[in-house]
């Protein structure tokens, strides 16, 4: 499956952006989705995940209430609406697939991986 992530951009705190991820070449419900994202010189770490069917959801603890992950089966894409932006939120966001039914918030267990999408936020 190929998945092209896009909808990032600069925005001031407190402002919202929401990130789209559109896949292809793929039966788009057989896969767990996910967001990372990667500030400059960190590692790349989970931001939130969404079951097959999308009736579970997963999410860092830090960005809980903030951040929420959707998909549309129909549509073949997958959503993370991020609110209440802060600085420390600057990073580029990549969306991940994987066909595994179990859940996992590591990098390594994701197979498919969007190009990536900076989101910038001033303060």
């Amino acid at each position: 499956v190929q998945l092209q992530a896009s909808g990032g951009g600069f925005v001031q705190a407190g402002g919202s952006l929401r990130l789209s991820c559109a896949a292809s070449g793929g039966i788009f419900s057989n896969y767990r989705l996910a967001w990372f994202r990667q500030a400059p010189g960190k590692e790349r770490e989970f931001v939130a995940a969404i079951s097959r069917s999308g009736d579970i959801t997963y999410y860092v603890d830090s960005l809980k209430g903030r951040f929420t992950i959707s998909r549309d089966n129909a549509k073949n894409t997958v959503y993370l609406q991020m609110n209440s932006l802060k600085p420390e939120d600057t990073a580029v966001y990549y969306c991940a697939a994987r066909s595994s039914v179990v859940h996992t918030t590591t990098p390594d267990g994701y197979y498919y991986w969007g190009q990536g999408t900076l989101v910038t936020v001033s303060s």
